[in-house]
């Protein structure tokens, strides 16, 4: 038995839950569940242009994780557009991450931004490049392996 996948972190709520071939009713149509958090490695990879490694570390997984769910999101979007198939997306174990903390080290300013609203390339008080996201160490992040579900 395969153990329960912990919490992916996302940006945001997906604005749209369902994409459908235009003048077909949805309920004559097969469909593909897209989750969330596949929505979200997509968004990250092909939209944003991350890296999967940055992508993963953002969402709170490792890379080789990142890069199975990017392949099954794929090929599942591939399946809905080739096929004609409805396109849901609902369901997976996800947190929606909040804010991202950054720090100057020149000036020791401290901020917060909205996720999914990029890196920023300057202190807002200073201008300094020397801008560090903050609770974000070598292995990837702020609850890195941690379930939203309080195990492991």
């Amino acid at each position: 038995m395969s153990r329960p996948p912990c919490c992916r972190r996302i940006a945001g709520a997906p604005r749209c839950a369902l994409f459908k071939p235009a003048g077909v009713p949805a309920s004559s149509l097969a469909e593909v569940v897209l989750q969330v958090d596949e929505l979200e490695a997509i968004r990250l990879t092909d939209l944003e242009g991350l890296y999967q490694e940055q992508a993963a570390e953002q969402m709170g997984i490792s890379r080789p994780t990142l890069g199975r769910i990017v392949e099954s999101a794929r090929r599942k979007v591939a399946e809905a557009l080739i096929q004609g198939k409805v396109l849901r997306i609902e369901g997976g174990s996800i947190e929606i991450a909040e804010k991202r903390k950054f720090k100057c080290y020149d000036c020791q300013h401290a901020w917060e931004l909205p996720c999914g609203t990029g890196r920023p390339e300057d202190c807002p008080q200073c201008k300094s490049r020397n801008v560090h996201r903050e609770g974000v160490g070598r292995l990837g992040g702020v609850g890195r392996g941690r379930c939203c579900r309080g195990g492991r």
